[in-house]
């Protein structure tokens, strides 16, 4: 594939971040100029965010490539659903809203997703997906409960190919309304990136559709991480239209649901606390949503694979 994308990923973000910027008062968010020129969104650690600013925030991790929005169609839990809909599933998932930037610092530590990545071009997955590019503005979006250290900023400038002034970067903690939703609104990059783990072709995905249940806030981060995810394990629901054959979609399906995993059946935080809350230890095939449908575009027929388990979810997101 070409090392140019198409899409132009980081342009579309940043003009999303200007919307942000010039709506930054009404969606509670604050904007900042840093000494070395990059510019700093806060999404939710000195300020409290909105539900309008982590909608915007989940698009400007899909490079602006999909819809977020809250559904209130009826699902039969308590909890409203986000709501994921994108035409350019690999681009707008694993190009950009993939968090597969490790970002570390003097006491500072952040995972990183956004178009930035696709500028950096430094994952492996590049390599299969294309959509590397070359752009004079990056945007990344940093979990994290700390302001980046400017040296970090400047390395990540680096890193981009961009000078200083070039850089935008959005910040929100786990527990925020922002940085809470962000992650819920990861249900269909958590079902392509299972089925890249997998070996699918994901050429064969035309487009995407899912939806993940959006928890009760908290106050901690490392709780809020729990929740983020059991949103997504135990109450995801995708949908990926797909081309080709049936015979691979029966094959793979079963594999692809977050119940595949030995891990599967209790809550995120009881099984991290189980792998001495280190992540890399816990099985990477859990992380998928609940539920999964294959839609063949060329057969018409469909292949559903999971359940949500609404009895994890509760104890989850009642805990605490």
């Amino acid at each position: 594939m070409s090392d140019h994308s198409y899409f132009q990923l980081n342009q579309r973000a940043r003009r999303l971040c200007q919307e942000i910027v010039a709506q930054a008062r009404s969606l509670q968010v604050t904007v900042n100029t840093l000494n070395c020129g990059e510019t700093l969104i806060d999404m939710g650690i000195e300020v409290q965010g909105s539900r309008e600013a982590a909608l915007l925030l989940a698009r400007v991790c899909l490079a602006d490539l999909g819809e977020v929005a809250f559904d209130d169609s009826p699902t039969g839990n308590q909890w409203p659903n986000v709501k994921v809909t994108t035409r350019e599933p690999v681009a707008a998932c694993l190009a950009s809203q993939y968090a597969g930037w490790e970002i570390q610092g003097e006491k500072f530590f952040a995972m990183g997703s956004g178009p930035m990545r696709a500028a950096a071009g430094r994952e492996a997955l590049f390599d299969e997906i294309g959509n590397r590019e070359t752009a004079s503005e990056v945007v990344g979006v940093l979990e994290t409960g700390k302001f980046p250290p400017e040296q970090v900023c400047l390395e990540l400038a680096e890193k981009c190919g961009v000078a200083s002034e070039g850089l935008t970067l959005l910040v929100a903690p786990t527990s925020s309304v922002c940085g809470t939703l962000q992650i819920v609104a990861r249900s269909v990059e958590t079902a392509l990136h299972k089925l890249h783990e997998l070996k699918f072709d994901l050429s064969r995905i035309e487009a995407g559709q899912g939806t993940a249940p959006m928890p009760p806030l908290l106050t901690d981060d490392f709780a809020a991480i729990g929740r983020t995810n059991d949103a997504i394990l135990y109450g995801g629901q995708v949908t990926l239209e797909v081309h080709g054959d049936d015979e691979s979609l029966a094959e793979i399906g079963p594999r692809v649901p977050s119940s595949a995993s030995p891990d599967y059946g209790k809550p995120f935080a009881e099984i991290l606390a189980e792998y001495d809350n280190a992540f890399y230890k816990v099985d990477p095939l859990l992380f998928s949503p609940a539920v999964i449908e294959l839609v063949n575009l060329d057969t018409g027929n469909r292949f559903r694979y999971g359940e949500v388990n609404m009895e994890v979810l509760t104890q989850s997101f009642t805990s605490h």
